[in-house]
């Protein structure tokens, strides 16, 4: 028989021990974010109907050319998802009676077939929030200091950009941008820090705007005083996208300043995140050295999914945040301060001939709560305790024939090179729990 050629999918990886160990610390320390901030867990299907994902309340097309699509046995169109937010609002749809406000949190695998590149893969997971009830910026500050904590006990240094999609959409239709236009020209104005004014304007143009609109619009992107929201004080009264979404834009800072993080997020008047779904505030999270450029979480307020949904077209109150478990990860791989984990293993157990008093031994401590490691080849002690120092194991525990003779065990802590001994028959004893 031929020999198999295997490899992984484009776009997917393995993750071994010591990576997946670093990984599984991350979403530890977001899980207990999530919670401290009084969110609930919620799991949803991998697996959708076509018509959930691809509706129009979902990522729009440019998502939508990513999804990946099969058929069941019953002829039926099927999808994974490509995100947690639409599956959560179907949730929200699907349940009416969930009492409001309502702060969920998932973490769960994901698909799109993207481009692949740092940090960026077809299968990853996602570590979202989303809140559902509440109108005011209040939600979005929230989630904006969750993200600053959750950085924090990540050890990364992170900046937040944030915008309101109506202010930019207001801006364009003052501009003289048709309505059937607004979208698709504010997702080309969130290529501005990727491509250049020069690429946008360019891409612009495909619009067959008018002279007028593209010199404004030029205009605007050239104004160094567009950072600042008075820039936008005179355009309030020409339009009420603008408006509203100043007064927005102004409630969020008064929070972000009172909660003292307002250096760590910026204000930026292109920012509009890539997918149609949004209608209000939107963030996105970048390392402050950019060692990486893609994002490193995103979110935003999307008012119209769930009412959508349910065929009411009615708004809902909704605003969420995303974290990138793979994106978070490769930063802190390539970061000079890597995460340092020690073992999760408590007493990681050698016998020297002595199998079944191993064994007895290793049981006798997991029934104490611990967790232990059996060694269960015959390798070198020598090799042995080499590999329990390579893995950070704290305490080790040799049984060879001489400690069964004397009905005892040597235990060494690796930290400081110590051994004692403890009485076989005595584990259950004070002493045997004290070396952990």
């Amino acid at each position: 028989m031929k020999k198999m050629d295997y490899q992984n999918v484009k776009g997917t990886q393995d993750y071994l021990p010591e990576a997946e160990g670093i990984r599984r610390e991350v979403r530890r320390t977001l899980e207990d974010v999530f919670i401290q901030y009084g969110c609930k867990p919620l799991e949803t299907p991998i697996l959708n109907y076509t018509d959930l994902l691809a509706s129009k309340y979902a990522g729009g097309d440019e998502i939508l050319e990513e999804m990946y699509t099969l058929t069941d046995r019953g002829e039926r169109d099927l999808a994974l998802r490509y995100d947690l937010t639409i599956p959560f609002a179907k949730v929200a749809a699907m349940n009416p009676t969930i009492p409001m406000p309502f702060k969920r949190y998932e973490i769960g695998k994901v698909f799109r077939d993207g481009p692949i590149k740092a940090g960026r893969f077809r299968e990853f997971t996602q570590c979202d929030v989303d809140i559902v009830g509440v109108d005011s910026q209040v939600a979005e500050a929230e989630l904006m200091m969750m993200a600053v904590d959750a950085f924090g006990k990540l050890g990364l240094n992170i900046t937040i950009q944030f915008n309101n999609r109506k202010l930019l959409a207001g801006m364009l239709e003052i501009f003289g941008v048709e309505t059937d236009q607004v979208n698709q020209a504010v997702l080309i104005l969130d290529k501005l820090e990727k491509i250049g004014a020069g690429a946008v304007l360019s891409e612009l143009g495909d619009l067959h705007l008018s002279d007028a609109t593209k010199q404004l619009i030029q205009q605007f992107l050239s104004d160094q005083d567009n950072s600042r929201l008075s820039y936008f004080e005179s355009y309030a009264d020409q339009n009420g996208q603008i408006r509203q979404g100043l007064e927005e834009l102004k409630e969020l800072t008064s929070y972000l300043d009172y909660l003292d993080i307002s250096e760590q997020c910026v204000f930026n008047p292109f920012l509009a995140r890539g997918l149609e779904i949004y209608t209000g505030s939107i963030y996105e999270i970048f390392l402050t050295d950019r060692s990486i450029t893609s994002s490193i979480g995103s979110g935003g307020r999307y008012d119209h999914a769930i009412g959508g949904l349910l065929g009411t077209n009615e708004p809902v109150s909704t605003v969420g945040i995303s974290f990138g478990l793979d994106v978070i990860y490769a930063a802190i791989s390539a970061s000079k301060e890597q995460v340092n984990l020690t073992s999760a293993v408590d007493y990681y157990v050698i016998p020297l001939g002595t199998r079944k008093e191993a064994l007895r031994v290793a049981n006798d401590l997991r029934r104490k709560g611990y967790t232990v490691e059996l060694e269960m080849s015959n390798r070198k002690l020598g090799k042995l305790l080499d590999k329990a120092n390579k893995e950070k194991v704290r305490n080790v525990i040799i049984i060879g024939e001489e400690e069964i003779k004397k009905k005892q065990i040597r235990v060494k802590n690796m930290e400081t090179g110590e051994e004692t001994l403890w009485d076989m028959e005595n584990l259950q004893s004070e002493k045997g729990g004290t070396n952990k």
